[in-house]
């Protein structure tokens, strides 16, 4: 089992993974290449074995450009493979258990989805990052609950880092990033792509000024 030797990093993408998918190695070394400064495993697939061994594998590539990785809602799968930390829903556990299972180091963010008191609260439970969103109808989650620029700017009195998903493109993230969000992520956004470097690129290039 790997150490945890990745922090957050300050800002930038936080690129979400579409699995199963063939190439998934080669789509998150092309976003890793492109500037990802985060990558979340997302599998929601009941087959253990495999995401075990995706998820080792990519945490691999993600230390080997100095990238978090993070699994999303499985506390378990992260604590098998030494992830640098876990991302968990409003049905995937609390922090304190988490943490106790991954250790101090680890980075637990959280989706506060539409709600800054669900934020306000997740934030005194000790969690590393705020997730909101969906700022734009997203084909990820298209009954996705909604939520709106002013929710960052709110949230920013919280001291912890932001982030915003939900049908984010490089064309629309600029609001979100001057509104407060020190991440946007996207999953379709890169692993879509033809080309998931350029498309990383693209959102990366956001944080570059």
């Amino acid at each position: 089992m790997s150490p945890q030797p990745h922090s957050l990093p300050p800002r930038g993408l936080y690129a979400i993974t579409d699995g199963p998918r063939p190439d998934l190695h080669a789509a998150v070394e092309r976003a890793l290449q492109g500037g990802a400064a985060i990558v979340q495993y997302r599998d929601k697939s009941g087959e253990d074995e495999r995401r075990r061994a995706e998820a080792a594998d990519l945490l691999t590539v993600c230390h080997r450009f100095g990238v978090p990785l993070i699994v999303n809602d499985d506390v378990e799968l992260a604590a098998t493979i030494g992830a640098d930390g876990v991302h968990l829903g409003e049905h995937d556990g609390d922090i304190a258990a988490a943490r106790t299972r991954l250790g101090p180091t680890a980075i637990i963010g959280v989706s506060c989805y539409d709600s800054l008191d669900r934020a306000r609260q997740l934030a005194g439970a000790g969690a590393d990052y705020l997730a909101f969103g969906a700022f734009f109808p997203s084909p990820t989650k298209p009954q996705a609950r909604r939520a709106h620029a002013d929710l960052l700017r709110d949230a920013k009195a919280l001291g912890l880092p932001l982030v915003a998903i939900g049908g984010i493109t490089p064309d629309n993230a600029q609001p979100l990033i001057e509104a407060g969000a020190d991440f946007v992520a996207a999953i379709s956004g890169v692993f879509a792509s033809a080309d998931p470097s350029a498309a990383a690129r693209r959102y990366a290039n956001l944080f570059s000024t």
